[in-house]
C-alpha cells in the first residue's frame, strides 16, 4: 500500500544473536517508545500486559519470543528441555487468541524437525527464519484480505469497526482495519466510526490514530453510541477482527462485538469479520468451547491509573466475547469471503 506509513508492532533485530524489538502499545498514541525484549520473561510480560496485541501480532511475537528463549541454555539443562519450558511458559501469556497457539506449534514442528543437528547456531538459524517466515506470511495475507473485503465496501459508505484490527495488531496493514485502508486507497469516498472499545480504549488510542496516520476521514464514537449512529443511518456495514473462530463460524472479538453483531442485524446492517485463516480453531465446534479471558479489576475500577469506582466493588472484566454465526453476514479471510458462514462453507474455503 503506497501511503501506508503506521510503525511497526514487532521487529527483530540482527541475527541468531539478536533481539526483538517491540512497539509498546500501552503508551499510545501519547508516546511512541520501543521495548527491546533479550529475556524470555520480557517477551511473557509484553504479550501479558498487551504492550504487543492483536492476534496475529501475538502470534509472531511468540514465535520470535522462542529464539529469545533459546539463545541461552541454562546449565545442566538439554535443548529439547529448555525448549518445552519457554514453549510451554509462552502458552501462559494468553488464552484466548489462537494464533498465539499457531505459531507456536508451528514453531515446534521445525523444532523437532531439526533438533538433533549438531550445530546449536545452525537450529537457531532455522528456526529464525521460520519465525520471520511467519511474519511475512502474515503481511502477505493482510494485504489479501484488504483486496478480498475492499470489493463489499461501496462508495460513500459510512464503515464501523471495534477495538484495534490495524498494523499495529499485525505485521503490516492489518485485518478489519486493512479492507479500510485499501477502499481509501481506491479511492472511494468513506467515513469511519471507530469505537473506543472499553475498558483500555484500543480503538481510541490505537484506531484512531492509525485513521489519522493514513489521512482516512473517521469520528471517535463511544462503545455506547453504537445503536444510536446505526439508527441515524450512518452505518452501512461493520467490520470487525477475530482472536478465534470455532469450525461453525462463531467468532470471538474483543468485548463488546457481540453486542454490535446484534444491532447490526436489528438495522439490517451487513457485519463482516476480517481475519486470516490461522484465526480457525477447526477443534472447536463452536463458540461455547473458545476460552475467554478474565482480567484483572484494575483495568475497570482504575483504568490507566486514575481510580473511577468505589473501593470494594465487585467486578467482571471478560476481555472477550463471542458474535454466533448466524449473525455474521461473511468472514474475510485472505483465500476468500466466507458467505454464508457455516462449517461446511469455512472447510471448504481454508
Amino acid at each position: 500500500m503506497k501511503n501506508y506509513n503506521i510503525p511497526r508492532s514487532m521487529e527483530w533485530i540482527g541475527g541468531i544473536d539478536g533481539h526483538l524489538r517491540l512497539l509498546d502499545q500501552t503508551l499510545l498514541p501519547i508516546e511512541t517508545t520501543y521495548i527491546d525484549c533479550k529475556e524470555i520473561g520480557s517477551v511473557h510480560e509484553a504479550i501479558r500486559s498487551l504492550r504487543v496485541r492483536g492476534a496475529p501480532a501475538i502470534g509472531i511475537t511468540a514465535a520470535l519470543g522462542i529464539l529469545v528463549g533459546l539463545k541461552k541454555i541454562p546449565p545442566g539443562t538439554t535443548l529439547n528441555s529448555h525448549y518445552e519450558t519457554i514453549d510451554n511458559y509462552l502458552r501462559t501469556s494468553r488464552p484466548t487468541a489462537v494464533n498465539l497457539f499457531w505459531a507456536l506449534d508451528r514453531m515446534k514442528r521445525k523444532f523437532l524437525e531439526v533438533k538433533n543437528h549438531d550445530d546449536h547456531h545452525g537450529i537457531l538459524s532455522i528456526l529464525l527464519k521460520e519465525a520471520l517466515s511467519i511474519e511475512k506470511e502474515d503481511r502477505e495475507m493482510c494485504q489479501n484480505i484488504g483486496r478480498i473485503g475492499s470489493t463489499l465496501v461501496q462508495e460513500g459508505f459510512g464503515i464501523l469497526t471495534h477495538c484495534n484490527t490495524g498494523g499495529l495488531a499485525t505485521a503490516a496493514y492489518g485485518t478489519a482495519l486493512s479492507v479500510i485502508f485499501t477502499a481509501f486507497e481506491q479511492r472511494k469516498s468513506i467515513h469511519v466510526y471507530c469505537d473506543e472499545t472499553r475498558p483500555l480504549l484500543q480503538g481510541a488510542r490505537l484506531t484512531s490514530w492509525e485513521l489519522l496516520q493514513a489521512g482516512i476521514p473517521s469520528t471517535l464514537i463511544c462503545d455506547s453510541m453504537a445503536a444510536q449512529v446505526m439508527k441515524e443511518g450512518k452505518i452501512n456495514m461493520v467490520v470487525v477482527g477475530a482472536d478465534r473462530i470455532a469450525a461453525n463460524g462463531d467468532t470471538a472479538n474483543k468485548i463488546g462485538t457481540y453486542g454490535l453483531s446484534v444491532l447490526a442485524h436489528a438495522h439490517n446492517i451487513p457485519f463482516y469479520v476480517a481475519a486470516p485463516s490461522s484465526t480457525f480453531d477447526l477443534t472447536l465446534k463452536d463458540g461455547s468451547e473458545i476460552p475467554i479471558e478474565q482480567r484483572s479489576h484494575i483495568e475497570i475500577t482504575a483504568p490507566f491509573g486514575k481510580q473511577v469506582a468505589p473501593d470494594g466493588v465487585t467486578v467482571y472484566n471478560p476481555a472477550f466475547d463471542v458474535a454466533p454465526a448466524r449473525l455474521i453476514t461473511g468472514i474475510i479471510t485472505e483465500k476468500a469471503l466466507i458467505t454464508p458462514v457455516n462449517e461446511k462453507n469455512i472447510l471448504d474455503s481454508i
